[in-house]
């Protein structure tokens, strides 16, 4: 019998993810979704990296009175399609919403949809109904018109004179990195999968080059973009490098890009959102688009993960202690 191809592999065996189906921005305009305290759940699991990154920015900004999580186990349920389970509330139930599976809300809000219910997704509590998924612009909303529920002092993660540089960093890094090891992973052929192993890894070398002059994508001072690049590469070693055989170079073998992601990681809102147990867990033995495929699967004992904690010395880089003062900017090379 001939094994059918998932939705998200093209003809030539490379991944093409899916797009987002919810994607009405946040703003005050009437056709844009209202910015009200309490009114918002946004539905994470720990072990995925496009829900990683709007748990971070919502915790270093200070909205985690204003926007409530809701949390999905990192193990797929056995339920014949590719879903998320709340398996880890009381009598697998999410409190707030009442279902068991994200495919629920999805269903609900749009009965004839068909593809994965995906994390991150923000649920209107008024209506009932799925309004936001699109991972790769809900961190900027939370940065900008989000902003009247900012703590005070929160930092300026998009400032707006340099939202051009970082987008074309976010771009790049989206494309190659990010999505790149899952391109890797999900390839079918071997044709697809060299392809995009050699485009991750090119840009991999020029982000250690990058970083060896600045502490940070932009320069002194965290912003988006590396919120973006933290929640691969901190999933990299323990998860990427054997499940997605991205086995070229680990992070703890490129002299700045380990030192950066560790710097990031003891940074309140990155080290303490990351679980790697979830993350191991999910990768190793839930991960899949197909519902439909089979496998003995091993949990890794490794790797060692002692060295989070260690000095990363990268502090000479920055002219103030304070990580999220803003003291000025150098251009990236993200081409």
């Amino acid at each position: 019998m001939s094994e059918s191809k998932p939705l998200e592999v093209k003809a030539d065996g490379s991944f093409k993810r899916q797009i987002n189906r919810f994607t009405t921005p946040f703003g005050n305009r009437p056709d844009h979704l209202p910015i009200e305290s309490g009114r918002y759940r946004l539905i994470w699991c720990a072990a995925c990296p496009w829900a990683h990154r709007s748990v971070i920015v919502r915790k270093i900004l200070g909205l985690e009175e204003t926007i409530s999580l809701g949390t999905v186990s990192p193990m797929r349920p056995q339920i014949g399609h590719v879903d998320w389970e709340f398996s880890l509330d009381e009598d697998n139930v999410d409190p707030v919403l009442k279902i068991q599976y994200l495919s629920d809300i999805y269903k609900k809000t749009d009965p004839n949809y068909e593809g994965r219910p995906t994390v991150p997704v923000m649920i209107d509590l008024k209506k009932k109904e799925a309004v936001n998924n699109d991972y790769f612009k809900l961190t900027n909303y939370f940065e900008t018109v989000w902003s009247p529920f900012h703590e005070e002092n929160a930092p300026n993660l998009y400032p707006e004179e340099l939202r051009e540089e970082i987008d074309a960093m976010n771009e790049v890094i989206f494309h190659e990195v990010n999505n790149g090891v899952y391109k890797c992973g999900f390839a079918r052929s071997q044709e697809a999968y060299e392809v995009a192993y050699d485009t991750l890894f090119e840009r991999l070398d020029k982000l250690e080059k990058h970083l060896a002059t600045r502490r940070f994508l932009m320069g002194s001072f965290i912003t988006d973009a590396d919120v973006r690049l933290y929640t691969t590469l901190v999933r990299f070693d323990a998860a990427y490098y054997t499940s997605f055989n991205t086995n070229r170079t680990l992070i703890r073998e490129f002299s700045n890009l380990w030192g950066y992601v560790r710097d990031l990681y003891q940074t309140p809102g990155f080290g303490d959102t990351t679980d790697f147990d979830a993350i191991k867990r999910h990768y190793h033995l839930s991960i899949t688009i197909d519902p439909n495929k089979e496998e003995v699967k091993i949990l890794p004992k490794g790797p060692d993960l002692t060295g989070w904690d260690s000095e990363h010395g990268r502090e000479s880089l920055s002219k103030q202690e304070d990580k999220f003062l803003r003291i000025g900017s150098l251009k990236n090379e993200n081409t």
